[in-house]
């Protein structure tokens, strides 16, 4: 049980730091020093008759001369305070100050103050008690009940202070319920690291070596007081304790704030709004949270946001992101999610990024057991439509899009791109594989666009590949496509003879593609049946095969040759032959999605060896690491593009006519895509339910507009006629 002990008088802003963790030679003191940046004429004493003013406007200190103000120092401006302990106190002058519509006075009024220092032109109002905290320049601290540090605060970074035991330490417990993938939240940290941490436990000396350098990162001396950076406002709010607010920060009608560090900057303000409650987390730039949220043990990536309601618990939700109204509990979410309705969940997952959650699904949340150590992990572009439910443990290739359903078992979805539906009434699950290239092409050429005008960042240290056609989405329509293969082959062998001798993959693979790579009759109504890819006995269908496997050919050809077009406008002086010569290899497989950033698994695998042998050092190290590998990304992803063509054409290298084959096709790709987002597009303007809320067309027409007038088909149709004209240029040239 709690209880209330009687203290020393002198203890009120005295003795801050225990005299145990007090070194030699200094005082209670050095610490605050080290923070706070003096006034340019420095403090000096009260005056005699500024002590008189001060007591006349019914203001007292246990010691009037522990009190340090400036020369610019307006005494009718302080009024029915109470200071106790050293209190500093900048330029005070008969000023309003204002933010928005709020003007208040400079000065202090109404107040306690325990041991502070305070910045030039501030207005502290109605704060009932305000302790060890160093407040910026023109700061509005108005109706506060309690605003007060400890000499242990660690600001939601995971580290301990001298003499705390290690129980104390506080870790976020992501991605599993269990616990077995807990990491150490530190201010700075991106989904990479968090990704890096969590996804190879059995690395034990990563593991040893990451937690070292979190704790050796920041100073594990007491004393260090809370910070309010210049120009923060922060009204009507309960608690704010062990709080470090970085510059032009708003917080308003806060309930609750403890062990937190919340960045904000003049560029990029964060915002925390009405009945908010956040405990021992980690809030980037320009975060906006607001109406009632929650957040329990997380960190919050820069320009990220919760909303009405939201729950963030033991979670790690990345930059461009935004949660409204729903629960979200042991995950990792890399850049730019969405998920805004009150009846979803999100449960034990890594989500990378790019990603929607409906209203109604429920990714996680039911088990098949009563373990409570399952996961779910969804490639960049995860998409669960409306009631939605997925059991642990689920798996899911990038861009999958999930119908309306209630998944009854696991799932383990590799097909890139495609559509699921639970069959009910047939009782089978069907996967419609390309189905974003053939059906949604509006969507998946707008996402990139969408995401890269969304990304209001200053600070990009998490690097993002936002385009949907990337190595490791690429390398999964490979791994796909042979799939397709054995799995036709098989559907064809046991259509014609179901005792077929058994054939091994690659032999099958052959026949697959054989019978793939033509018309449509060569397979007819062939049943072409998935294989390991729901935990049941019923059938898995795979819908148009063949039309699938064709759009993977498409989309590996498309994503190859504009990545090589790209090579040659970088490039200006290079040649065909310097081209092939520069961009030859062995196509590199394996990819890591690596918090938002693509990278070859050997580099991550580098990095691993260089953070766990000691070669790095420092979480800076490590983030510099991940800038060179960004730096060359470009390379990789031109090489194995080059890699990629050579594979469409079964070559290892490429001829002059090959490659003004292959930028002959990709005109006609281009032209496909352009036709393809008007026409999956114009679907919603032909639909007569959509039409029939509207008087008549000249409505419909002043409120939506024209599909010829929709801005994205617009640049959709220039940057195909810029394609054409580039393809042409190089066909003449090269």
């Amino acid at each position: 049980m709690d209880n209330v002990s009687i203290v020393p008088r002198e203890n009120m802003g005295r003795n801050f730091i225990p005299p145990e963790y007090l070194p030699k030679d200094k005082d209670e003191y050095f610490r605050r020093n080290k923070q706070t940046i003096p006034p340019t004429s420095g403090w000096r004493h009260l005056k005699v008759d500024e002590v008189e003013r001060l007591v006349k406007n019914n203001n007292s200190a246990e010691n009037w001369n522990d009190i340090l103000v400036t020369d610019e120092f307006d005494t009718g401006q302080i009024k029915n305070t109470r200071f106790f302990g050293l209190v500093r106190i900048g330029r005070i002058r008969n000023i309003t100050l204002q933010h928005h519509d709020l003007r208040l006075p400079a000065g202090i009024t109404d107040s306690l103050i325990i041991s502070c220092d305070i910045g030039d032109d501030v207005a502290i109002h109605n704060v009932h008690y305000l302790a060890h905290y160093i407040i910026g320049n023109q700061n509005i601290l108005f109706n506060i009940e309690e605003m007060h540090n400890t000499d242990h605060a660690k600001f939601g970074n995971g580290i301990i202070k001298e003499g705390e035991p290690e129980e104390v330490r506080i870790w976020i417990d992501l991605i599993n319920e269990a616990g077995c993938r807990s990491i150490l939240p530190f201010d700075g940290m991106i989904p990479a690291d968090a990704y890096l941490w969590a996804k190879y436990v059995d690395d034990q000396s990563l593991q040893e070596n990451l937690k070292k350098i979190t704790q050796n990162s920041f100073d594990s001396g007491r004393g260090y007081y809370g910070i309010t950076g210049n120009h923060c406002v922060i009204k009507h709010s309960s608690i704010l304790k062990d709080v470090k607010v970085g510059s032009n920060c708003y917080i308003k009608g806060a309930n609750k704030l403890k062990n937190l560090t919340i960045n904000s900057s003049e560029k990029e303000a964060t915002q925390i709004g009405e009945g908010v409650e956040l405990v021992n987390g980690i809030i980037g730039y320009g975060c906006k949270i607001f109406y009632g949220s929650k957040g329990i043990r997380f960190i919050l990536g820069n320009h990220s946001s919760l909303k009405y309601g939201a729950r963030l618990i033991h979670s790690f939700l990345g930059d461009n992101s935004t949660i409204s109204c729903c629960e979200v509990l042991n995950n990792l979410i890399f850049p730019t999610h969405e998920q805004h309705h009150n009846n979803s969940f999100l449960i034990a997952s890594v989500v990378m990024g790019q990603s929607n959650m409906a209203a109604g699904a429920t990714i996680g949340s039911n088990h098949n057991s009563r373990a409570n150590d399952n996961e779910i992990l969804a490639g960049r572009g995860f998409w669960p439509g409306l009631c939605t439910s997925v059991k642990h443990s689920s798996r899911f290739a990038s861009y999958v899009l999930l119908s309306k359903a209630d998944y009854p078992a696991e799932l383990d979805i590799p097909l890139p791109f495609s559509l699921l539906n639970n069959n009910i009434s047939k009782d089978q699950l069907e996967v419609m594989p390309a189905y974003w290239w053939t059906y949604n092409m509006y969507a998946l050429a707008r996402n990139s666009r969408k995401f890269r005008k969304r990304d209001k960042r200053v600070n990009n240290a998490q690097k993002i590949e936002f385009e949907p056609l990337a190595p490791d989405t690429i390398e999964e329509i490979f791994h796909a496509r042979r799939l397709l293969e054995i799995w036709t082959a098989k559907a064809s062998l046991q259509q014609r003879n179901p005792s077929t001798t058994t054939r091994n993959d690659d032999e099958l693979a052959s026949l697959g593609r054989e019978l793939l790579s033509g018309k449509e009759e060569a397979i007819g109504n062939l049943e072409v049946l998935g294989e390991h890819m729901e935990k049941s006995r019923r059938k898995v269908l795979i819908l148009k095969p063949l039309k699938a496997y064709h759009a993977y050919g498409d989309m590996l050809h498309y994503y190859a040759v504009k990545h090589l077009m790209a090579y040659m406008r970088s490039h200006p002086k290079a040649t065909f032959s310097t081209m092939c010569e520069d961009l030859k290899g062995e196509r590199q497989r394996e990819w890591v999605n690596l918090g938002g950033q693509i990278m070859q698994k050997n580099d991550v695998d580098q990095l691993r060896s260089d953070i766990g042998s000691g070669k790095l050092k420092t979480w800076e190290d490590i983030h510099n690491r991940y800038d060179e590998l960004w730096a060359k990304y470009s390379i990789d992803k031109q090489k194995h593009a080059f890699a990629t063509l050579c594979k469409l054409f079964g070559t290892t290298n490429l001829t002059k006519d090959e490659w003004k084959s292959a930028l002959n096709k990709a005109v006609e790709l281009q032209n496909y895509v352009c036709d393809q987002v008007y026409i999956s597009r114009k679907k919603d303007y032909d639909n007569p339910f959509r039409q029939a809320t509207y008087r008549n067309t000249d409505e419909m027409r002043a409120a939506l507009g024209t599909v010829d007038e929709n801005s994205f088909i617009v640049q959709v149709r220039q940057e195909t006629e810029d394609f054409k004209k580039q393809v042409e240029e190089m066909k003449r040239i090269y």
